[in-house]
């Protein structure tokens, strides 16, 4: 099969500098965001953050919006890609979906829950429901769940009088630290 590489590059990169894909689609819950502080305080980082570079050189995420969101002002690993617009898009919608297509070898599966440990009690809860569906594959670990645990989130929308002005607010409370998402309404 042939195919073109558009890997261009290899950075390590401060997260908060790693700007959103406005049309990101995934959300992430408490739990997920609980696991993965788990296993990078267990283990760190073992994989990069994938990212286009845009014209203005900044780069935007395609895949790892949550351990960017979640190392804050850490550096991170980023491969840097040559996609346009609408190639990032093609990977920002299928780069999850694959990886959820993937099998599982139950036997192998269940022989590696038992040899690992962690002391982060998300991780445990994940590996729990691992576990769950092994013994029942058909088992949906939300079912019978009667609420949905929302946690507290508080939100400023800034109306702005255009694109150029809208960039400079969301610059300006990035570098302040704060989590940004830009909408167009």
């Amino acid at each position: 099969m042939k195919f073109r590489d558009r890997v261009k590059g290899f950075r390590r990169v401060a997260a908060k500098e790693l700007l959103p894909h406005p049309e990101n689609w995934r959300t992430h819950s408490r739990h997920q965001k609980g696991a993965l502080r788990g296993v990078l305080r267990e283990i760190g980082f073992t994989g990069a953050v994938i990212a286009r570079e845009l014209e203005d050189g900044r780069l935007q995420l395609i895949d790892g919006h949550l351990r960017a969101e979640t190392a804050g002002a850490a550096e991170v690993p980023v491969i840097v890609v040559d996609l346009n617009e609408e190639e990032a898009r093609k990977a920002l919608l299928s780069h999850d979906p694959l990886a959820a297509m993937a099998g599982v070898d139950d036997r192998r599966a269940a022989e590696l829950l038992a040899a690992v440990e962690t002391e982060s009690n998300d991780l445990r809860q994940a590996f729990a429901k691992i576990a769950a569906q092994i013994e029942d594959p058909g088992l949906d670990p939300f079912e019978g769940k009667d609420e949905v645990d929302i946690p507290a989130s508080y939100q400023v929308v800034i109306e702005v009088d255009g694109e150029q002005q809208q960039e400079a607010v969301y610059e300006r409370m990035r570098s302040e630290g704060f989590n940004c998402r830009v909408l167009t309404l």
